[in-house]
């Protein structure tokens, strides 16, 4: 008798088929049912019990944290694999379940990184909504192509009682709306080919909680109409559910659908690869990275940290590029830059993580012994790393956390650099003199579950403060050339700052222009800047881009100056990280370096000269140019209409700003930009306005002026809190 081949057993046989690989994520607005979606796939491949599928009572078999469960929603993104047979071949489906809450969109923007495809789920009674646009946007930018699942159809026919005419029109809008949308934001040459058909299948409709699908070819070739999916809801709950399993299981038409419209890894990285690492495509190793090649130099890419409780040892999960990775196999991390060598080589399956000898490129898995951060590159050799991967939004709400008990103050500090690993859209100031740690976040929800995770995972009693806004500090207008000299007193330099041009930060912003300190053939860079309206001399001029700022040189023949032009550099990024007005981040400026007379003695001219010089220059220079920048965010709110007046009145009392309103099937849909300092506590306040009946999504964030009235004093409170005087 022959022994069934199991799950674990598969896939690690079809980890060595790269063309039979797909890598990909669901992604979505928030409860547009990505989770339920995922538990019905591993239902089907035997992965969890048929009935549980999609059960928020019985809790997504995804769901690893108990406040997920105790919330009924997704914060955390999960790594699961699968086994698909598509006309008679097999493949193997690694898929990430991402959030579709905007505070935890940082998981979304990681996950992208690792895979070469995305579900996009669309509610049918919601449409695309504000995180639609924004999970596309992340993944377009990785050049993550897509495909389009409409979810909740269920809802058309039983809450909206949709004729089939109706629902036709309902299903069409919502595809030619995310159609507009890849053409709106896919680069040039994928707008047209990305976008979704529905008569070729790369657009699917149904509902995942009832484990059905259909597409236009499973309709034709299974002679299926919308009049049939109507009848459907006449049934029986167990007669639905076994009409569902017999002719349009979810599971067979979403993966056919992977299989044939979303990329293998040995086509994505051709064009993935020029996209998001910036070496020398031509190399050895940057071949290597394009053609995937197993038997090249191992490139691994961490996405995800998840640091085991009970051991304490940290597990990478990220995208295999090149090579093949082995057990024992020492490697180096280039941000970290330290070598370490691989204790386990680990694939998924279903959720499990399971342990084999070797995996080869293409495939998406985790490692443990490394000791590095999420976006480090893992390689044998020193190599230029892949590009940071940086989320859409920033931090914007800061809290300090602290300790009950003194004696728990190293306790602490060693969570708070787990939590840091394990989520680094969390940004955490420790700092051990004061015993003052702030824990910066995309939003309340996101620091509340990290408090509670703190508390109740890590078995630490914290206390936290009353939530802190996040500011940023810039430049207006250009400023006088200004000479500085060290404390030495032996060299002297001249700076000016200046706004960094619109077009400039925001292409760094969308991530065109990379963050860099730019070497001597940086053309592509060069040549971005001059499309930009950069002159081509100044743009051979940058020598730095960093948080959304740029060091400019402009000196000529300075022989000793390339001794130090990178102390100089430094010194830069510590004021561009602290800045002058409050000790906030600078963003969007551009120093210009005009000239320097350096003392020919290297002894005079050290880090401890430049880096005072550098910080006195920036201070000086920004002294009448700089200003205080607050985040502010546009939401879309929705209420029944006869809470119009309630909203416009709650938006103007948080100095929201009214750009649209909009009156849609007895409901109100309000567009307004607000500012973070005045929204904490939103949602209480939005419900208490709509006696519980209206909701917000986060739309975009940006950060602009804030008004001269309230500079000063929003400049006084942040050194008063921070414990800075007068300079």
């Amino acid at each position: 008798m022959v022994e069934k081949e199991t799950n674990l057993g598969k896939i690690q046989r079809l980890v060595s088929t790269q063309k039979d690989i797909r890598n990909v994520a669901t992604s979505a607005h928030i409860h547009h049912g990505k989770t339920a979606f995922t538990d019905v796939l591993l239902a089907a491949a035997g992965m969890m019990a048929t009935k549980n599928a999609g059960d928020l009572e019985e809790g997504m078999m995804t769901w690893q944290h108990a406040d997920e469960q105790e919330r009924l929603m997704t914060v955390d993104a999960a790594n699961v694999s699968m086994v698909h047979n598509f006309h008679d071949t097999e493949y193997l489906i690694n898929l990430i379940d991402t959030p579709g809450h905007v505070d935890f969109g940082g998981n979304v923007t990681r996950a992208m990184r690792a895979i070469d495809g995305t579900f996009v789920l669309v509610c049918g009674c919601e449409g695309i909504m504000p995180q639609t646009v924004t999970v596309l946007k992340q993944a377009l930018r990785e050049r993550v192509k897509p495909v389009l699942f409409i979810n909740k159809v269920d809802r058309l026919i039983k809450e909206l009682k949709l004729t089939p005419e109706q629902m036709q029109q309902r299903l069409m809008k919502v595809i030619e709306e995310f159609n507009n949308l890849i053409m709106q934001i896919a680069e040039p040459e994928f707008k047209e080919k990305w976008k979704v058909n529905v008569q070729d299948g790369s657009v699917a409709f149904g509902s995942a909680r009832d484990n059905w699908a259909l597409s236009f070819p499973f309709m034709k070739k299974k002679g299926i109409s919308f009049r049939d999916v109507i009848k459907l809801y006449e049934m029986e709950e167990s007669d639905r559910r076994k009409w569902a399993w017999d002719n349009a299981p979810l599971y067979e038409i979403v993966l056919d659908m992977a299989v044939k419209h979303l990329p293998n890894p040995l086509e994505a990285q051709k064009y993935r690869i020029p996209k998001i690492w910036r070496g020398d495509i031509e190399s050895k190793f940057g071949t290597d990275l394009v053609n995937c090649n197993r038997e090249g130099e191992v490139a691994f890419v961490i996405t995800k940290i998840v640091i085991d409780p009970r051991s304490g040892k940290e597990i990478a999960a990220g995208r295999l590029y090149s090579g093949t990775i082995v057990n024992g196999m020492e490697v180096y991390a280039n941000n970290a830059k330290r070598k370490a060598r691989i204790q386990q080589v680990l694939v998924y399956n279903g959720v499990k993580p399971e342990q084999l000898e070797k995996v080869p490129a293409g495939n998406v898995l985790a490692i443990t012994g490394l000791n590095a951060d999420v976006g480090d590159t893992i390689t044998v050799n020193e190599q230029t790393p892949f590009e940071e991967i940086r989320h859409i939004f920033q931090p914007v709400i800061t809290k300090s956390i602290e300790v009950n008990k003194s004696a728990d103050l190293p306790k602490l500090i060693e969570v708070l650099r787990k939590v840091g690993k394990e989520d680094p859209s969390i940004k955490v100031e420790i700092n051990e003199e004061t015993g003052e740690n702030l824990i910066s976040g995309m939003g309340e929800l996101h620091l509340e579950i990290i408090e509670g995770r703190i508390k109740n995972e890590k078995g630490l009693e914290v206390k936290t403060g009353n939530p802190i806004v996040v500011y940023r500090e810039t430049v207006i207008k250009q400023s006088n050339k200004t000479e500085i000299r060290t404390p030495n007193g032996h060299n002297i330099f001249y700076f000016s700052i200046e706004p960094l041009e619109d077009a400039v930060y925001d292409a760094i912003e969308r991530g065109e222009i990379p963050e860099e300190r730019l070497k001597k053939r940086a053309e592509n860079t060069w040549k971005k800047l001059t499309e930009l309206g950069i002159s081509s001399e100044e743009a051979r001029q940058y020598k730095e881009i960093y948080k959304g700022n740029v060091f400019e040189d402009r000196t000529r023949g300075i022989v000793l100056l390339t001794e130090v032009i990178d102390s100089i550099m430094d010194g830069w990024k510590l004021v561009i990280d602290s800045g002058p007005l409050a000790r906030e981040p600078l963003m969007k400026s551009k120093l210009i370096l005009h000239d320097t007379k350096l003392h020919v003695d290297h002894m005079h001219r050290g880090p401890a000269q430049i880096y005072p010089a550098v910080r006195k220059g920036m201070f000086e220079c920004m002294a009448s140019t700089a200003a205080i920048l607050e985040p502010i965010q546009t939401h879309r709110i929705e209420a029944p209409i006869e809470f119009m007046g309630a909203v416009t009145q709650l938006v103007g009392s948080k100095r929201g700003v009214l750009i649209d309103v909009l009156q849609e099937a007895g409901d109100i849909i309000v567009i307004a930009k607000i500012p973070v300092a005045e929204m904490i506590g939103w949602s209480n306040d939005l419900r208490s306005s709509t006696e519980g009946r209206g909701f917000s999504s986060l739309m975009d964030q940006k950060f602009q002026k804030l008004p001269r009235e309230l500079q000063e004093e929003v400049i006084r409170k942040i050194r008063e809190r921070k414990g800075i005087g007068k300079e």
